[in-house]
């Protein structure tokens, strides 16, 4: 028996192939995939619909919201961010900040096509402004990296976390320990970079060798964060290119990247609850729990398949 589940980057809201998902049958789809692999709390970074109305639904996970994206002009996704100048960006983030569950997410890098690789968002004036913003507001603040250059204005700024990482250095994982900054590497999600080099290779060379090389050095990236002391969770990236409900393949992708097994458990589950603020299994929590046939310490392989959950005290089989 363990506390539920943790995917700590998601997406409820967004479509497999992008887009929106229209109808709340395709939301209460999308987080009863999540509930049925034993993952009873989502941290959403990030989504282009408002999913509140899963909150009244006891059957579902607790979902953490962080807002929309935000991103400068015509470097993210079309139509799943809020495009915005750097001199506008301090303003959204404090309205994201008072809309969210505590979570602010900026798009850090993305592919210049002027540069013709990936390249920062932002200027490290406007970065320091938005964190300091955010946290104004009560509000911590996270980005989507893939690359170098963008994080250490984001780490010099006081970022509370970094989703996927593929980037880190020796020396900017040292000053993520020191300041205790968590990374939430989304492995699963970094096993589609050989295909996203493949696809803007003819174009963007440059970009295409920059894919493969953060691919090729991703798990030691996560191992040198992991022994360095940086908080590592995990989280699939689902919705859009990754299903929802794949939790247990990023913890043993975890695993698999040099984590010890009962530490990439801990980054799915108990440690992850504790950073995002929700009890563990303690007297007068609410009964959140997964339960398998052999201990998942021993055998990471268990986790996907459940033998059963209780959500809020209710048992699903």
């Amino acid at each position: 028996m363990l506390p539920g589940l943790v995917d700590a980057h998601c997406h409820v809201g967004i479509a497999r192939g992008g887009g929106h998902v229209e109808t709340l049958d395709g939301l209460r789809e999308q987080a009863l995939a999540e509930r049925d692999a034993g993952v009873l709390a989502l941290r959403d970074c990030g989504s282009p619909v408002d999913t509140r109305a899963l909150d009244d639904e006891p059957d579902l996970p607790r979902i953490i919201r962080a807002g929309r994206h935000l991103a400068s002009p015509r470097r993210y996704l079309p139509g799943l961010g809020i495009e915005l100048e750097p001199a506008d960006l301090v303003a959204e983030v404090r309205v994201q900040a008072r809309r969210g569950d505590g979570w602010v997410k900026l798009i850090g890098d993305w592919i210049d096509r002027e540069v013709g690789d990936l390249a920062p968002e932002w200027p490290a004036e406007v970065v320091a402004a938005a964190i300091a913003a955010a946290h104004e507001e009560g509000a911590k603040v996270t980005a989507h990296t893939f690359g170098t250059d963008a994080l250490p204005d984001l780490i010099r700024a006081g970022i509370d976390c970094v989703e996927h990482g593929t980037g880190l250095t020796e020396e900017l994982i040292g000053e993520m320990a020191a300041r205790g900054t968590a990374v939430v590497p989304t492995l699963v999600n970094v096993e589609n970079f050989p295909g996203f080099a493949e696809a803007g290779e003819k174009r963007f060379p440059q970009y295409a060798s920059t894919m493969r090389r953060l691919y090729a050095d991703s798990g030691a990236v996560v191992r040198a964060a992991y022994e360095a002391g940086v908080p590592v969770f995990a989280g699939t990236d689902a919705g859009g290119g990754i299903a929802h409900g794949r939790v247990a393949d990023e913890i043993r992708a975890l695993a698999a990247a040099g984590l010890p097994a009962e530490a990439a458990l801990a980054a799915g589950s108990w440690g992850a609850r504790t950073w995002l603020g929700l009890p563990n299994v303690v007297d007068g929590a609410p009964a959140d729990l997964v339960v398998y046939d052999r201990d998942p310490r021993t055998d990471l392989d268990v986790l996907a398949r459940p033998s059963l959950t209780v959500l809020r005290g209710r048992v699903y089989r």
